[in-house]
């Protein structure tokens, strides 16, 4: 079965590419995506609560396969720099296949892992995200990017390269999640940076151009600190298992101090923690389905799923789990204030994505078995939420014209499907009953307990300020003043059959709190410590499951209702209307003034240029400062 996940994306890739009839995709797409769901579904369901299992599999051609493709990656890097004359980018991929071949082969090549392939409950869980998620992300990208290629028809049509990669992206993340082998782990997740630059740079504009190769520096950067972890494990551990890398540093954790922070900067990377966070940022200028699979079940969560793998190290090593619970809970608390500044809806929710990652990021460096249980629920709710804000962004600026949210004025009425939808999502990233605050007081109880008083900090601030840029941008959605007249009957059918399907993941996964906790994280962290505790108890979680079920069925009702017949008001402007139909009105001065409700952004105190360099600085010296100790411990114990 996980060589049926890895492969079968890979082959519709491949089939993909070739295929220019638009019918003819979308019934491939559709079809594959069903058959990847159905399959992820079954995997899951065969290997629920499993303690880990480790499959005996090497294979010669595996390493030749991963080999060739760390070359073809360096030289894609290195040919569109020398196309669009990026030296940065060309010199790091340079260095970066030098790197990979002269480490295929003088040292893996001797060295022979058994067991090549493995899953735990970690791995259920994100193949659960990539299967799911992934696959209705590439179902609603028929509808957007038919639209979106409508939009730009002077332009050759390049959707069969567009979902190619996507399919592409998501058989590597599957690859990621199921590798023992390090060499192939690097090889996959070395693909996952190449397929982001060209999703990112898809349309070619100067502005795409410019944000993929920020992308691909900073994560090739991150690459290079993988390579260094390889070399190290094969040269010194005399090992490419990650099984066997993790278990090493648990017992002998002044062993693997250098390597550990090197993944863990990989991850940090991956992750768009600061001072890397302005490539996830730059994304944005992709097609919406790019940045909706980049934040939810591809890219960033490579980096978050390193880190937590590598939890069991870093709660005994001090060095990079205070790299990485520093980077995570500064990052956390300025990407929150950061968002408040902004009204494009798409960087809210960049921003936003930054800030629940550092917060994974956080539990990740505490390690402890608390942490890593709030940090699994937060990775899940955090990839159904943020797909489904994204696709309800992608779609309400297809017929609203704007993704600002001050254009967002009674879209309950103008396209209430999708109003209640968005709003199911805000509310699931930080209202109570949902997922992600019952993850967040998680989080909390596991802080308390470690008694992490910075974290502690760092926390309370951050959560106060996701708290006034959803609730902002919430309010907005919620205003009704008259009748409108709807504008969503051109959404096409793909396109809400995955809103619908994330909606339905955020109740099932509210409602199944409990089971979740029992079947899937519990038994993960029972194959890591010794001690697997819940953050919380199965009576708060079936209470808060009850709850947000119920919030959701009053936030729906009466959805399809037929509006009652009688006579439409004009907008009651409470004084001398001047034009109704544009809400102006004769204002105590005597002139024209336009009723609005606008929200306040504070960028005088929350604006990317004063928070940014903050946050840019102390995270490079925090960086800096651990690889400067772990090489001065790695020296005293060799």
């Amino acid at each position: 079965m996980i060589g049926f996940l890895i492969l079968f994306p890979l082959v519709i890739a491949a089939v993909l590419l070739f295929i220019k009839n638009n019918s003819v995709r979308t019934a491939i797409v559709c079809s594959a995506a069903a058959i990847i769901a159905l399959a992820t579904l079954v995997f899951c369901a065969t290997n629920i609560a499993t303690p880990g299992v480790y499959i005996e599999f090497s294979s010669q051609i595996i390493d030749y396969i991963c080999a060739l493709a760390s070359i073809l990656i360096g030289v894609c890097v290195i040919a569109f720099a020398i196309r669009y004359k990026n030296v940065w980018a060309g010199i790091l991929a340079g260095v970066q296949l030098v790197a990979s071949l002269v480490f295929e082969f003088a040292f893996a090549h001797g060295i022979h892992v058994a067991y090549g392939l493995y899953f735990d409950s970690l791995s259920v869980a994100m193949a659960f995200i990539i299967g799911i998620i992934g696959t209705g992300i590439c179902v609603y990208a028929l509808g957007y990017m038919e639209d979106f290629q409508r939009e730009h028809a002077d332009e050759k049509d390049r959707r069969p390269v567009f979902f190619a990669i996507m399919f592409l992206f998501l058989s590597a993340m599957y690859a990621v999640v199921f590798s023992n082998n390090m060499s192939w782990l690097f090889t996959a997740w070395e693909i996952t940076t190449v397929c982001s630059f060209l999703l990112i740079g898809y349309t070619r504009t100067e502005e795409a151009i410019r944000n993929a190769f920020r992308q691909i520096i900073m994560n090739i950067a991150g690459g290079l600190g993988f390579s260094v972890a390889l070399y190290f494990c094969a040269i010194a551990l005399k090992t490419l298992s990650f099984y066997e890398f993790i278990a090493l540093g648990a017992y002998t954790p002044a062993l693997v101090v250098l390597p550990a922070s090197a993944l863990a900067f990989a991850g940090l990377t991956k992750a768009a923690q600061m001072p890397f966070h302005t490539w996830l940022l730059g994304a944005m200028v992709a097609p919406t389905p790019t940045s909706a699979l980049l934040h939810s079940s591809t890219m960033v969560k490579a980096g978050v799923f390193m880190l937590v793998k590598l939890a069991p190290v870093f709660v005994v090593s001090m060095v990079p789990s205070m790299m990485v619970i520093l980077v995570g809970g500064i990052t956390f608390m300025l990407a929150s204030f950061m968002a408040i500044s902004q009204s494009n809806a798409k960087r809210v929710l960049a921003y936003s994505t930054i800030a629940n990652l550092g917060l994974i990021v956080a539990c990740a460096g505490v390690g402890t078995p608390e942490a890593i249980w709030a940090a699994i629920f937060l990775i899940l709710f955090h990839a159904i939420a943020k797909s489904l804000l994204f696709l309800c962004v992608g779609t309400a600026e297809h017929h609203i014209g704007s993704r600002n949210i001050e254009d967002m004025d009674l879209l309950f009425e103008r396209m209430p499907k999708l109003a209640r939808l968005m709003m199911l999502g805000i509310m699931t990233m930080f209202i109570a009953p949902f997922g992600m605050l019952i993850s967040k007081w998680a989080t909390l109880v596991s802080l308390v307990e470690m008694n992490q008083v910075v974290l502690l900090v760092l926390l309370a601030f951050g959560s106060a300020a996701t708290f006034m840029f959803w609730a902002k941008w919430l309010g907005k959605l919620s205003g009704i003043a008259a009748a409108q007249e709807s504008v969503e009957v051109t959404v096409t059918k793909t396109e809400w059959a995955s809103l619908y399907l994330m909606a339905a993941l955020i109740v099932l996964c509210c409602f199944f709190l409990p089971v979740i906790s029992n079947y899937i994280v519990l038994p993960y962290i029972a194959t890591v410590y010794a001690n697997p505790v819940a953050a919380l108890g199965d009576d708060i979680l079936w209470i808060t499951g009850i709850l947000a079920v119920v919030v959701t069925l009053l936030l729906f009702v009466g959805l399809n209702r037929k509006a009652p017949k009688g006579k439409k008001a004009s907008v009651y402007l409470a004084g001398v209307s001047a034009d109704n139909a544009n809400r102006t009105y004769i204002n105590a001065m005597s002139q024209r003034s336009e009723a609005t409700v606008r929200n306040w952004y504070l960028e005088s105190l929350f604006g990317e240029s004063r928070i940014k360099p903050i946050g840019e600085i102390s995270c490079t010296l925090i960086i800096i400062a651990a690889f400067a100790m772990s090489l001065a411990s790695i020296t005293a114990v060799f």
